[in-house]
C-alpha cells in the first residue's frame, strides 16, 4: 500500500481532527486516539484544528493513516451521506464486542484501530494476509 503524503503537516492537522470531530470524538479522546505525547494539553487539539502542524512522530503518522484508511472506506461503504460514517462508527457492533467501532479503538489503542479498519477495508485486509 502507498504511504500517505504527510508532507504539509497544517492540512494534515485541521483534516484529521476534523475527521474525528464529525466522529463524535472529544478532545481527551483525540489526544489518547492519535497517541500524542502523554503531556498534550486539550488546547493543543484546537490549536491543530486551525492549522498548527502536527508532530513528526512515528506512532502518530501510523494512527493517521489507519484513521484516514477507515475515513476512506466508510466514505466507499456510505456514499449517499456524509453523516453514514459518523452514525456506523458509534453503533454497537457485535463484531468489536458489543462496543461501537469508536470505542473499540479508543478502548484497545492501535489494536482496536487496526481491527476497524481490516474489517471495513477489504482491500487493506487483503494486502495484510498477502504480506503473513
Amino acid at each position: 500500500m502507498d504511504k500517505t503524503d504527510f508532507s504539509d503537516r497544517s492540512e494534515l492537522a485541521r483534516s484529521i481532527v476534523a475527521l474525528l470531530d464529525s466522529w463524535g470524538v472529544d478532545t481527551d479522546a483525540q489526544i489518547g486516539l492519535l497517541a500524542l505525547p502523554t503531556d498534550t494539553r486539550a488546547g493543543a487539539i484546537r490549536q491543530y484544528r486551525q492549522g498548527k502542524p502536527l508532530p513528526e512522530l512515528a506512532a502518530l503518522d501510523e494512527r493517521i493513516e489507519h484513521l484516514l484508511g477507515i475515513a476512506d472506506a466508510l466514505r466507499t461503504s456510505y456514499p449517499h451521506t456524509a453523516q453514514g460514517g459518523a452514525i456506523w462508527m458509534n453503533r454497537v457492533n457485535a463484531r468489536f464486542g458489543d462496543r461501537t467501532p469508536l470505542e473499540a479503538m479508543l478502548q484497545d489503542g492501535m489494536a482496536g484501530i487496526f481491527a476497524v479498519r481490516t474489517h471495513l477495508d477489504c482491500a487493506y485486509d487483503w494486502y495484510v494476509d498477502s504480506r503473513r
